[in-house]
C-alpha cells in the first residue's frame, strides 16, 4: 500500500529508479549512480552544518518512549483541538492495560506540538535561520533543492504549482520532505520492492540518522539535511514512516480499525507532522499548536483511508487486505468475498460505512488548514479537496473498487483549484480551532 503524501494530488504508480536510493540501501549505502556526492562535497556540507551549532537540535526517542512523554505542564496544551479517541485504554484478557493506537499516535502529536511551543517560549525565531556556508556549498545545495523541485513537479504537479506561492525557503523545504517520503515509499511499493528486506530498511533508517546529523550521503539527502537544520522538524515522524514500511513487509491483514489506524499514521499521518513546522502556522491564528498538528494528522489518515478504499482490488491481487477484519465479519463478508471481487448489497453497505469514516477525518482536517500560514494553504486545500473527491468517484462507480479505479478527472481537478484558492483566503479568525 502506497504511503499517502499529504500533498499528492495525482500520484504516479511508475517511478524510475533515478533517485539512486534502491541500490544504496541494498548495497550498504554504496550509491551506484551519478547523483553520488564526492567525499569533498559531503565534507563541505557536513562542515557547514557543524557551523550551525547554535541551532537547537531536538533529542528524539522511540514511539514507546513517546508514550511516557507528558506535556500537561510543559507545553501548555490542555484539551484544545483534540478529536475524540475511541477506547483509549483497553483491558486485555490477561488483565493488562493496553493503550489504543489512537492514543499512542496522539501522544506523538503532543510531543511534536510541545517541541514547537518550547522553541516559541525560548524566543527562538521559527522562521528560516540564516546559512553559514563554506565556499562551494551553496551551489551544491541549490542544485540539490532544484532536483527535489523537479521530482515534485513531475509526480505531484498540482501541489507543485501551489508550492510556488510559498516563500522560497518553505517551498524548497517542502520539496525536500516530499522527495524523502517518496523515496521511502518506493522502497516497499516501487518496481524494485521485491528486493527490499528488513535489513535494507534498517540501513535506510541509519541513513536518516546521518541526514539529521548533518551527514548527507547524496544530493537529495543534502536538501533534507539542510531543511531540518533550518526548521524545527523532528526525526520521529520520519522514523515512524519507515516503521510503516516494515509493517508492509510483514503484515497483510488488520484485525480491527485500531491496528489499521496505527498503520495509516505510520505511512501517511506522519507526513502532516513533518510538514507543519515548514508550512508554518498563521501569526493571527488563535488555535493551539496541538490542534493544528492534530488536523494535519487527520488529513494524512483520511488520505490513506481513501487510498485503501480506492485500491481494494489492486491490493487483493497482491494478497493484501487493508480493511478491518472484524468489520468485514460484522458485514457478513470474508477475505474470499474480497478476492472474488463481486459487488453485492452487503459490500455496498460495508463501503458506505468505510467512506463515512474517511469523510469524518477529512472534516477534522479541514479545521486545521485555515490555521496554516497564508502562503501554505492553497496547495493543502487543493490536495484535500481532490483526494476527498476520490470517495465521490467510488460511489459513482457503484462501489466497484475491485475492477474499477476511482480517479478525479482532469476537468474536475481544474475546477477544484479556484475553490481551493478561495478557501485559502479565509482568515484563521473564522476557524473552529481556538485556544481553550
Amino acid at each position: 500500500m502506497s504511503a499517502t503524501l499529504l500533498w499528492v494530488v495525482s500520484p504516479s504508480s511508475e517511478v524510475p529508479n533515478s533517485f539512486g536510493f534502491l541500490e544504496s540501501v541494498r548495497e550498504g549505502n554504496q550509491l551506484l549512480n551519478s547523483q553520488r556526492f564526492s567525499a569533498r562535497d559531503r565534507k563541505l556540507i557536513g562542515s557547514s552544518r557543524l557551523k550551525k551549532s547554535r541551532i537547537p537540535r531536538w533529542n528524539t526517542s522511540s514511539l514507546n518512549a513517546d508514550l511516557r512523554y507528558s506535556c500537561s505542564t510543559e507545553s501548555g496544551l490542555e484539551n484544545g483541538g483534540k478529536f475524540s479517541v475511541v477506547s483509549s485504554v483497553v483491558a486485555n484478557p490477561a488483565a493488562e492495560i493496553r493503550v489504543s493506537s489512537e492514543q499512542k499516535v496522539y501522544d506523538v502529536v503532543l510531543k511534536q506540538a510541545a517541541l514547537v511551543n518550547r522553541q516559541l517560549r525560548s524566543k527562538v525565531n521559527l522562521e528560516v535561520k540564516p546559512d553559514i556556508v563554506l565556499p562551494g556549498t551553496l551551489s551544491l545545495l541549490s542544485e540539490a533543492y532544484d532536483r527535489c523541485g523537479e521530482v515534485c513537479a513531475e509526480y505531484a504537479k498540482t501541489f507543485y504549482l501551489g508550492t510556488l506561492l510559498m516563500t522560497a525557503e518553505r517551498r524548497r523545504a517542502i520539496w525536500a520532505i516530499y522527495v524523502w517520503c517518496r523515496r521511502t515509499d518506493e522502497l516497499v511499493d516501487g518496481p524494485n520492492a521485491s528486493h527490499i528486506t528488513p535489513t535494507a530498511l534498517d540501513r535506510w533508517e541509519a541513513r536518516l540518522e546521518d541526514v539529521f546529523g548533518g551527514r548527507p550521503f547524496d544530493m537529495l539527502d543534502a536538501a533534507l539535511s539542510d531543511t531540518v537544520a533550518k526548521f524545527p522538524v523532528d526525526i520521529q515522524p520520519f522514523r515512524d514512516m519507515i516503521e510503516g514500511m516494515r509493517m508492509d513487509l510483514r503484515k497483510s491483514r488488520y484485525i480491527n480499525f485500531d491496528e489499521l489506524y496505527l498503520y495509516c499514521y505510520y505511512v501517511a499521518g506522519t507526513v502532516g507532522l513533518m510538514s507543519v513546522p515548514v508550512m508554518g502556522i498563521a501569526p493571527e491564528s488563535h488555535a493551539t499548536t496541538e490542534s493544528v498538528y492534530n488536523a494535519a494528522l487527520a488529513l494524512g489518515i483520511a488520505n490513506q483511508l481513501t487510498n485503501i478504499l480506492r485500491d481494494v482490488g489492486e491490493d487483493a491481487r497482491r494478497g493484501r487486505i487493508y480493511l478491518p477484519q472484524d468489520e468485514l465479519a460484522q458485514a457478513d463478508l470474508s477475505d474470499e468475498d474480497i478476492f472474488a471481487g463481486k459487488v453485492t448489497d452487503k459490500w455496498r453497505n460495508f463501503m458506505k460505512k468505510q467512506i463515512k469514516r474517511a469523510r469524518t477525518f477529512f472534516d477534522e482536517a479541514e479545521k486545521g488548514v485555515t490555521e496554516l500560514s497564508s502562503a501554505s494553504r492553497w496547495p493543502v486545500w487543493a490536495a484535500l479537496l481532490l483526494y476527498r473527491q476520490i470517495l465521490d468517484e467510488i460511489e459513482a462507480n457503484d462501489y466497484n473498487n475491485f475492477t474499477m479505479r476511482a480517479y478525479v478527472s482532469k476537468p474536475k481537478k481544474i475546477l477544484a483549484l479556484p475553490v481551493a484558492y478561495t478557501k485559502s483566503l479565509v482568515s484563521p479568525s473564522r476557524s473552529s480551532l481556538v485556544k481553550a
